[in-house]
Protein backbone atom coordinates (compact mmCIF):
# COMPACT_ATOMS: atom_id res chain seq x y z
CA UNK A 1 0.00 0.00 0.00
CA UNK A 2 1.12 3.45 -0.75
CA UNK A 3 2.39 5.31 2.06
CA UNK A 4 2.08 9.44 2.79
CA UNK A 5 4.55 11.80 4.50
CA UNK A 6 4.53 14.64 6.51
CA UNK A 7 7.85 16.49 6.01
CA UNK A 8 9.31 18.79 8.83
CA UNK A 9 10.34 21.64 8.34
CA UNK A 10 10.92 23.05 11.76
CA UNK A 11 11.55 20.17 14.45
CA UNK A 12 10.89 22.06 17.30
CA UNK A 13 13.50 21.59 20.63
CA UNK A 14 12.14 17.79 21.25
CA UNK A 15 9.79 15.77 19.11
CA UNK A 16 9.71 12.02 18.87
CA UNK A 17 7.70 9.12 18.07
CA UNK A 18 5.73 7.43 20.65
CA UNK A 19 3.48 4.62 20.69
CA UNK A 20 2.14 2.92 24.15
CA UNK A 21 5.79 1.63 25.48
CA UNK A 22 8.48 -0.91 25.47
CA UNK A 23 7.56 -4.07 27.42
CA UNK A 24 9.06 -6.92 28.92
CA UNK A 25 12.86 -5.98 28.17
CA UNK A 26 13.63 -4.08 31.67
CA UNK A 27 15.90 -7.61 32.78
CA UNK A 28 18.23 -5.99 30.04
CA UNK A 29 18.46 -3.01 31.27
CA UNK A 30 16.28 -1.00 28.62
CA UNK A 31 13.46 1.49 29.40
CA UNK A 32 10.40 1.51 28.47
CA UNK A 33 10.00 5.12 26.76
CA UNK A 34 6.58 5.89 25.60
CA UNK A 35 4.14 9.20 25.96
CA UNK A 36 5.38 11.30 29.04
CA UNK A 37 1.46 12.36 29.30
CA UNK A 38 -0.39 9.18 28.86
CA UNK A 39 -3.68 11.08 29.10
CA UNK A 40 -3.00 13.21 25.94
CA UNK A 41 -1.82 10.85 23.57
CA UNK A 42 -4.19 8.31 24.58
CA UNK A 43 -7.29 11.30 23.43
CA UNK A 44 -5.06 12.15 20.47
CA UNK A 45 -5.96 8.64 19.16
CA UNK A 46 -8.82 8.26 20.13
CA UNK A 47 -9.89 11.55 18.41
CA UNK A 48 -8.96 9.86 14.96
CA UNK A 49 -10.39 6.03 16.20
CA UNK A 50 -6.78 4.53 16.29
CA UNK A 51 -6.47 1.74 18.51
CA UNK A 52 -5.17 2.03 21.84
CA UNK A 53 -0.55 2.21 21.27
CA UNK A 54 -0.93 4.00 17.69
CA UNK A 55 2.72 5.89 17.34
CA UNK A 56 1.57 9.53 17.51
CA UNK A 57 3.93 12.52 17.87
CA UNK A 58 5.24 14.05 21.39
CA UNK A 59 5.87 18.04 20.56
CA UNK A 60 7.77 19.25 23.78
CA UNK A 61 7.35 23.27 23.86
CA UNK A 62 6.04 23.52 20.50
CA UNK A 63 8.05 24.81 17.35
CA UNK A 64 7.14 22.44 15.26
CA UNK A 65 6.62 22.82 11.62
CA UNK A 66 5.64 21.04 8.81
CA UNK A 67 4.13 20.13 5.34
CA UNK A 68 1.79 17.33 4.32
CA UNK A 69 2.19 15.47 1.26
CA UNK A 70 -0.54 13.53 0.75
CA UNK A 71 -3.90 14.59 2.49
CA UNK A 72 -4.30 13.15 5.95
CA UNK A 73 -6.87 13.05 8.88
CA UNK A 74 -5.08 14.74 12.20
CA UNK A 75 -5.11 15.36 15.66
CA UNK A 76 -3.81 17.45 18.13
CA UNK A 77 -3.90 16.69 22.16
CA UNK A 78 -2.41 18.85 24.91
CA UNK A 79 -1.81 22.18 26.08
CA UNK A 80 -2.40 25.36 23.41
CA UNK A 81 0.84 25.37 21.76
CA UNK A 82 -1.07 28.26 18.97
CA UNK A 83 -1.29 26.07 16.21
CA UNK A 84 -2.12 27.45 12.69
CA UNK A 85 -2.79 25.41 9.23
CA UNK A 86 -1.82 27.86 6.69
CA UNK A 87 -2.37 30.47 9.01
CA UNK A 88 -5.23 29.66 10.06
CA UNK A 89 -5.80 29.07 14.08
CA UNK A 90 -6.42 25.97 14.93
CA UNK A 91 -7.69 24.47 18.34
CA UNK A 92 -6.19 21.53 19.91
CA UNK A 93 -8.02 18.90 21.38
CA UNK A 94 -9.95 18.17 18.09
CA UNK A 95 -9.22 16.01 14.62
CA UNK A 96 -8.78 17.77 11.59
CA UNK A 97 -7.75 17.75 8.07
CA UNK A 98 -4.69 18.16 6.58
CA UNK A 99 -4.69 18.70 2.50
CA UNK A 100 -1.24 18.08 0.29
CA UNK A 101 0.29 21.10 0.34
CA UNK A 102 -0.82 22.84 3.79
CA UNK A 103 1.23 23.82 6.42
CA UNK A 104 0.94 22.95 10.00
CA UNK A 105 2.93 25.36 12.37
CA UNK A 106 2.76 25.03 16.08
CA UNK A 107 3.94 28.41 18.20
CA UNK A 108 5.48 27.63 22.25
CA UNK A 109 3.01 26.50 24.13
CA UNK A 110 1.67 29.34 26.65
CA UNK A 111 0.81 26.45 29.28
CA UNK A 112 2.14 22.80 29.81
CA UNK A 113 5.14 20.88 28.22
CA UNK A 114 3.88 18.42 25.83
CA UNK A 115 1.51 17.81 22.64
CA UNK A 116 0.59 15.10 20.73
CA UNK A 117 -0.16 14.71 16.91
CA UNK A 118 -1.43 11.73 15.74
CA UNK A 119 -2.45 10.76 12.30
CA UNK A 120 -5.56 8.22 10.88
CA UNK A 121 -3.83 4.86 11.44
CA UNK A 122 -1.06 5.85 13.30
CA UNK A 123 2.70 6.79 12.48
CA UNK A 124 4.77 4.14 10.15
CA UNK A 125 8.25 3.26 12.03
CA UNK A 126 10.25 0.12 12.22
CA UNK A 127 9.67 -1.64 15.77
CA UNK A 128 12.98 -2.35 18.19
CA UNK A 129 12.56 -4.49 20.78
CA UNK A 130 8.79 -4.61 20.01
CA UNK A 131 8.03 -0.37 20.24
CA UNK A 132 8.04 2.30 18.25
CA UNK A 133 8.81 4.45 21.46
CA UNK A 134 11.92 6.85 20.68
CA UNK A 135 14.21 6.90 24.01
CA UNK A 136 17.17 9.22 22.89
CA UNK A 137 19.38 8.77 25.57
CA UNK A 138 19.39 5.15 25.02
CA UNK A 139 19.49 5.52 20.77
CA UNK A 140 16.15 3.08 20.43
CA UNK A 141 13.22 3.36 18.26
CA UNK A 142 11.76 6.70 16.58
CA UNK A 143 11.29 7.16 13.33
CA UNK A 144 14.45 6.11 12.20
CA UNK A 145 14.48 3.86 15.20
CA UNK A 146 18.01 4.93 16.11
CA UNK A 147 16.80 7.08 18.98
CA UNK A 148 16.73 9.85 17.03
CA UNK A 149 14.44 12.96 17.47
CA UNK A 150 13.03 15.09 14.78
CA UNK A 151 15.22 16.75 12.27
CA UNK A 152 14.40 19.20 9.67
CA UNK A 153 14.20 17.38 6.39
CA UNK A 154 12.99 14.00 8.18
CA UNK A 155 9.87 12.87 6.68
CA UNK A 156 7.08 10.82 9.10
CA UNK A 157 5.27 8.29 6.96
CA UNK A 158 1.80 6.97 7.26
CA UNK A 159 -0.56 4.71 5.42
CA UNK A 160 -3.48 7.38 4.30
CA UNK A 161 -6.77 6.08 5.26
CA UNK A 162 -9.57 7.08 3.32
CA UNK A 163 -12.54 5.51 5.61
CA UNK A 164 -12.98 8.62 8.17
CA UNK A 165 -14.93 7.92 11.06
CA UNK A 166 -17.56 10.25 12.58
CA UNK A 167 -16.23 13.01 14.13
CA UNK A 168 -15.46 13.04 17.78
CA UNK A 169 -15.77 15.49 20.88
CA UNK A 170 -13.67 14.75 24.00
CA UNK A 171 -15.89 14.24 27.17
CA UNK A 172 -15.82 17.22 28.98
CA UNK A 173 -14.34 15.87 31.77
CA UNK A 174 -11.27 14.80 29.60
CA UNK A 175 -10.25 18.20 29.25
CA UNK A 176 -6.85 18.96 31.72
CA UNK A 177 -6.83 22.78 33.07
CA UNK A 178 -2.98 22.71 32.51
CA UNK A 179 -3.50 25.89 34.68
CA UNK A 180 -4.58 24.65 37.99
CA UNK A 181 -2.15 23.73 40.49
CA UNK A 182 -2.05 19.72 40.27
CA UNK A 183 -2.60 17.41 43.20
CA UNK A 184 -0.84 14.56 42.49
CA UNK A 185 -1.74 10.50 43.99
CA UNK A 186 1.34 8.79 45.34
CA UNK A 187 1.26 5.49 47.09
CA UNK A 188 2.92 4.70 49.97
CA UNK A 189 6.21 2.06 49.29
CA UNK A 190 8.29 -0.23 50.97
CA UNK A 191 10.67 2.73 52.53
CA UNK A 192 7.73 4.65 53.40
CA UNK A 193 7.94 4.08 57.01
CA UNK A 194 11.23 4.94 57.41
CA UNK A 195 10.48 8.66 56.66
CA UNK A 196 10.55 10.60 60.00
CA UNK A 197 7.38 12.23 60.99
CA UNK A 198 8.09 15.69 59.89
CA UNK A 199 8.73 14.69 56.50
CA UNK A 200 6.02 12.88 56.02
CA UNK A 201 4.03 16.28 57.16
CA UNK A 202 6.21 18.26 54.72
CA UNK A 203 5.76 15.68 52.08
CA UNK A 204 1.91 15.86 52.20
CA UNK A 205 1.21 19.29 53.84
CA UNK A 206 2.53 22.25 52.30
CA UNK A 207 3.09 22.30 47.92
CA UNK A 208 6.40 21.55 46.05
CA UNK A 209 7.71 22.99 43.40
CA UNK A 210 8.84 21.57 39.43
CA UNK A 211 13.11 22.26 39.77
CA UNK A 212 14.37 22.89 36.13
CA UNK A 213 16.58 19.99 36.22
CA UNK A 214 13.51 18.13 34.77
CA UNK A 215 13.27 16.16 31.56
CA UNK A 216 11.85 12.41 30.36
CA UNK A 217 14.02 10.84 32.54
CA UNK A 218 12.41 12.43 35.68
CA UNK A 219 11.35 15.04 37.36
CA UNK A 220 13.23 16.92 40.61
CA UNK A 221 10.75 17.95 43.26
CA UNK A 222 11.89 21.42 45.72
CA UNK A 223 10.88 21.67 48.77
CA UNK A 224 12.01 21.18 52.92
CA UNK A 225 14.40 18.34 52.86
CA UNK A 226 12.81 14.48 52.98
CA UNK A 227 14.99 12.28 55.77
CA UNK A 228 14.75 8.64 55.60
CA UNK A 229 16.62 6.52 58.33
CA UNK A 230 17.91 3.62 55.58
CA UNK A 231 21.14 5.24 54.73
CA UNK A 232 22.02 2.39 52.06
CA UNK A 233 20.35 0.38 50.08
CA UNK A 234 20.81 -2.57 47.41
CA UNK A 235 19.51 -1.67 43.96
CA UNK A 236 16.05 -2.51 43.01
CA UNK A 237 13.92 -2.03 39.96
CA UNK A 238 12.07 1.10 39.34
CA UNK A 239 8.91 1.50 38.27
CA UNK A 240 7.01 4.46 36.40
CA UNK A 241 6.53 7.24 38.82
CA UNK A 242 8.86 6.40 41.80
CA UNK A 243 9.56 9.04 43.39
CA UNK A 244 13.23 8.48 44.88
CA UNK A 245 14.66 10.04 47.51
CA UNK A 246 18.32 10.90 47.19
CA UNK A 247 20.92 12.27 49.97
CA UNK A 248 19.83 15.78 49.21
CA UNK A 249 16.43 15.25 50.71
CA UNK A 250 15.08 16.35 47.52
CA UNK A 251 12.82 14.15 45.84
CA UNK A 252 12.74 12.81 41.98
CA UNK A 253 9.78 11.15 40.08
CA UNK A 254 10.90 9.05 37.20
CA UNK A 255 9.24 8.76 34.45
CA UNK A 256 9.18 6.59 30.96
CA UNK A 257 13.31 7.36 30.42
CA UNK A 258 14.25 6.64 33.54
CA UNK A 259 16.99 3.54 34.41
CA UNK A 260 15.53 0.54 35.32
CA UNK A 261 17.03 -0.05 38.72
CA UNK A 262 18.31 2.56 41.64
CA UNK A 263 19.28 2.42 45.14
CA UNK A 264 17.48 5.37 46.87
CA UNK A 265 14.60 5.07 49.32
CA UNK A 266 11.45 5.81 48.04
CA UNK A 267 8.44 7.48 49.51
CA UNK A 268 6.04 6.02 47.08
CA UNK A 269 4.86 6.16 43.76
CA UNK A 270 2.79 8.39 41.79
CA UNK A 271 -0.51 6.70 39.92
CA UNK A 272 0.05 6.70 35.69
CA UNK A 273 -2.27 9.51 35.79
CA UNK A 274 -0.89 11.65 37.75
CA UNK A 275 2.60 11.39 36.09
CA UNK A 276 0.75 12.20 32.88
CA UNK A 277 -0.23 15.31 34.87
CA UNK A 278 2.69 16.06 36.28
CA UNK A 279 4.56 15.59 32.66
CA UNK A 280 2.72 18.56 32.15
CA UNK A 281 4.28 20.85 34.69
CA UNK A 282 6.82 23.65 34.15
CA UNK A 283 9.96 24.42 35.91
CA UNK A 284 8.71 26.56 38.98
CA UNK A 285 4.71 25.08 39.05
CA UNK A 286 3.69 24.24 42.39
CA UNK A 287 2.12 21.00 42.94
CA UNK A 288 0.82 18.65 45.71
CA UNK A 289 1.12 15.01 47.07
CA UNK A 290 -1.62 13.12 48.31
CA UNK A 291 -1.68 9.65 49.70
CA UNK A 292 -4.02 7.11 48.07
CA UNK A 293 -4.29 3.21 48.10
CA UNK A 294 -2.95 0.38 45.93
CA UNK A 295 -7.21 -0.94 44.43
CA UNK A 296 -7.96 2.95 44.08
CA UNK A 297 -5.18 3.95 41.73
CA UNK A 298 -6.12 0.61 39.93
CA UNK A 299 -9.62 1.19 39.64
CA UNK A 300 -8.89 4.79 38.37
CA UNK A 301 -6.99 3.21 35.85
CA UNK A 302 -8.79 0.97 34.69
CA UNK A 303 -11.72 3.24 34.35
CA UNK A 304 -9.40 5.26 32.13
CA UNK A 305 -8.50 2.43 29.94
CA UNK A 306 -11.75 1.60 29.44
CA UNK A 307 -12.88 4.76 27.38
CA UNK A 308 -10.36 3.41 24.55
CA UNK A 309 -11.75 -0.19 24.58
Amino acid sequence: MAQGYLTISRPGPLSTLQDAGRYGVRRLGVTQGGPADLHAWAWANWLLGNPWGGTALEITLGGLELKAGQDCRLALAGPDMQATLDGKPLAPWRAFTLKAGQVLSLGMCRQGVRAYLAVAGGFIAEPVLGSRACVVRDGLGGHKGDGSKLAAGDRLAFVPNETAIPARRLPDDALPDYGEMPRLALIPGAQFRFFDDASLLNAFGQPWRVDNRSDRMGIRLQGPPLHCSIASMISEGINLGAVQVPPDGQPIVLLNDRQTIGGYPRLGTLTPLACSRLAQCRPGQPLWLYSTATDAAQREYRQFRARFE
